[in-house]
This record gives structure tokens, C-alpha cells and sequence, in this order.
């Protein structure tokens, strides 16, 4: 079943428990390249005796549009800033509760059983490292870490080289499950993705003016009904937020 599909049946079934309720915390949706560092924001948030947060990670694409049909949510974090306009322009934001939550760093990866090094640079042969094989990306049409990587690639004139050979998978995390199961040689995942996997290794770090900064925003959704929603915005933000992320490679917006 197609992770759109997946997410649709795991919000109508939390629809069904009142958000107030103790049984939960506030739900969040949130970036794939999240799932490590915002599962341990909501198990410090537990600890310190709040129901934890619900969190549902998938691309900030079908979040995007799963908020804009109505999904019952109560935060939003994007992967870059376009999604969170799109849902803002729709008016689903509450007002004046939108923040840079953290910054990203875009990397080329292989499999940690790899020698390679490539220094991305001005036409820098990627075409030619990949040989045969597909370079593993994020779908370059809708997910930010795939306009992400088609926006460096192009900026580094290689894009047309490598255009018709992509793997490109639904969010950031898929397209690193391709290289850590050997079904493509290369991928472009961020900084934080490829440090939570023991599968791949970073082959080269791209230039950081290769691309537009890398910003993941935050907000409450107007549909939001949880009374501890604001409270964990606020933690994220925070700088005992902020500590947590950076463990995990995240930098400061």
C-alpha cells in the first residue's frame, strides 16, 4: 500500500480519539528526515510527564496535501518552505505560530562497504561513477530533498548527464533504502539521513551555494484541538529543542 494511502488510514483512525484525550499527545506531522531526532524531542517531552506526541513522518509532499483534505493534525514540519507556504496560503495555519525550526546539509552517499570519494564540484563525473546504475533520489517533482538535489546538480551542470538515470522513491528515506540494499549504487539524501544509517557512507558533501539554504519550518494547524500542541512547539524551539537536533546533524536555521 502507497505511504499516501497508509497515512489517509492512520489519521482517520487517531479522527476517532478525541484530541484532548489523555490516551495521546499532539499529533505531529512530520519530515522523513525527522524520524530519529523528533522521536527523541517526544520521548524527552514524555519524560518530563506529558502524554508524547503522536508523530507520523512521511514526505512533506503528501503531508502537504493530506492538511490541505483535512487531515485532523495539530503541527506541521516541512522539510523546506514551499509546502508550509502552500498550506499557509490555504489558510490552514494558525496564525503567527510559524518558525525555522532547523537547517539541513545535502550529501552524496554509497554503501559503507564502499572506497569512493567524489568531491562535488563544476561538472564533477557523476555520470560516469555511476556506470550502469540509477542515482537514488527523492522525487525531484514534489519531495524538497529531490528539488534539492535536482537544484544542486543543476547548479553544478551535471543534472542533464544524470536526468534520465534516477531512481526516484516517494520521501528522503526511501531513497536511501535503495542504496542500503544495493539497488542503486549512489543517492543524494541530507547530512542528518545518511548519519542515522550504518548501511551507507557519505562519498561526497555538496558545496552549500550549490543550492537554496535548507530550512524545515514549523506551525500549529488552525485545525489543531490538542492543549499541549503549543506547549511541544515551544520544547522544538527551545534550546533543549535544539541540543537534541544537533545530536543528530541538524544545524541551526
Amino acid at each position: 500500500m502507497p505511504t499516501f494511502q497508509r497515512l489517509c488510514l492512520f489519521l482517520a483512525a487517531l479522527w476517532l480519539v478525541p484530541a484532548g484525550a489523555s490516551e495521546r499527545g499532539p499529533l505531529v506531522l512530520a519530515a522523513a528526515s525527522l524520524q530519529e531526532s523528533l522521536s527523541e524531542a517526544a520521548d524527552v517531552w514524555a519524560a518530563r510527564g506529558h502524554a508524547r506526541p503522536v508523530l507520523s513522518f512521511a514526505g512533506s509532499s503528501a503531508l502537504a496535501r493530506q492538511i490541505l483534505a483535512g487531515a485532523p493534525a495539530d503541527l506541521f514540519v516541512s522539510a523546506d518552505e514551499p509546502w508550509m507556504d502552500t498550506v499557509e496560503r490555504a489558510g490552514l495555519l494558525r496564525p503567527r505560530t510559524r518558525a525555522i525550526l532547523l537547517g539541513n546539509r545535502l550529501v552524496l552517499i554509497g554503501p559503507a562497504s564502499g572506497t569512493l570519494r567524489l568531491a562535488p564540484a563544476p561538472g564533477f563525473p557523476l555520470a560516469r561513477v555511476l556506470g550502469r546504475g540509477r542515482l537514488a533520489v527523492a522525487d525531484p517533482a514534489a519531495v524538497p530533498a529531490g528539488k534539492y538535489a535536482r537544484a544542486v546538480l543543476s547548479s553544478l551542470g551535471v543534472w542533464r548527464d544524470v536526468a534520465g538515470r534516477l531512481a526516484p522513491a516517494e520521501n528522503v528515506r526511501a531513497a536511501m533504502a535503495l542504496v542500503e540494499r544495493g539497488a542503486a549504487p549512489l543517492g543524494i539524501v541530507y547530512a542528518t539521513d545518511a548519519r542515522a544509517s550504518k548501511a551507507v557512507r557519505v562519498v561526497g558533501r555538496f558545496p552549500a551555494s550549490s543550492h537554496a539554504p535548507i530550512r524545515y519550518p514549523v506551525a500549529q494547524l488552525r485545525a489543531s484541538r490538542h492543549p499541549d500542541a503549543m506547549a511541544f512547539r515551544a520544547f522544538l524551539l527551545s534550546n533543549a529543542g535544539r541540543v537534541i537536533f544537533a545530536r543528530h546533524g541538524f544545524v541551526s536555521p
